[in-house]
């Protein structure tokens, strides 16, 4: 998929966010200030669901720099591409609601952990 074909209208987007690779498995989102970068990818699950049909999944997670250091924290698994466009959707407003250009990583991880993705691939090793 090219950006010509955007799975999410610039006009949807918060301010300050923009695509940056976007193809049939794989969408990154970068956000200038603060530099963030949230991804989403095709995926096959460490525990795939086969009775719930969930054989592959998508991966959320968001990417940022603490000095030199590149951190990238898993926000979790959605099993459609829909889902990982309305999970990006959710996570970049949160993120851009919670934070201030100045925020550090416990303000960061403090907003990652209050996004829920409403249509989460379940956990078994919960159970």
């Amino acid at each position: 998929m090219t950006l010509d074909h955007r799975p999410i209208p610039q006009e949807a987007l918060p301010p300050g966010w923009g695509p940056v690779d976007v193809r049939d498995d794989r969408l990154v989102y970068r956000q200038r200030q603060p530099p963030l970068e949230l991804i989403a990818e095709r995926d096959i699950p460490d525990r795939a669901h086969p009775s719930l049909g969930i054989g592959r999944c998508w991966e959320l997670q968001c990417r940022h720099r603490i000095g030199e250091l590149s951190i990238t924290e898993q926000i979790g698994h959605v099993p459609t591409k829909r889902g990982a466009i309305d999970g990006l959707l959710k996570c970049m407003h949160t993120l851009t609601d919670r934070l201030e250009a100045t925020h550090g990583p416990i303000e960061l991880q403090s907003a990652l952990e209050d996004i829920s993705l409403s249509n989460a691939v379940p956990d078994c090793s919960r159970e």
